[in-house]
Formats: structure tokens, sequence, C-alpha cells
């Protein structure tokens, strides 16, 4: 017994209106992690500062 194949136009694709967004939500993902990075480093630096000005003769 063959199994059936599946129907070509069961598939659901993105339209280009979808794809589009797609694209634009995944910069806007990748610019937030590169925000989120650069923030998180920038706080360490200064709870460093204020660590090494807490500890001054």
């Amino acid at each position: 017994m063959r199994q059936a194949e599946p129907d070509a136009d069961s598939v659901s694709r993105p339209t280009t209106d979808e794809r589009t967004r797609i694209k634009a939500l995944e910069r806007e993902v990748r610019a937030l992690g590169q925000a989120s990075e650069i923030l998180r480093k920038a706080s360490a630096y200064f709870a460093q500062a204020e660590l090494d000005l807490s500890f001054t003769p």
C-alpha cells in the first residue's frame, strides 16, 4: 500500500506582504538584541566604576 502524497495546495506559504513583515520584524529583533547587549555592558561598566570609587583610599 502506498502512502498518500500531501497535496501541494495544502501547504500554506507566506504572502509577499507577510515575508516583508517577517523580514522587518527580524531586523527589529536583531536591533533590540544589539541594544540590549550594549545596555548590559554599560550597566556592568558603571557598576564596576561605582565599586572602584567606593574602595578608593
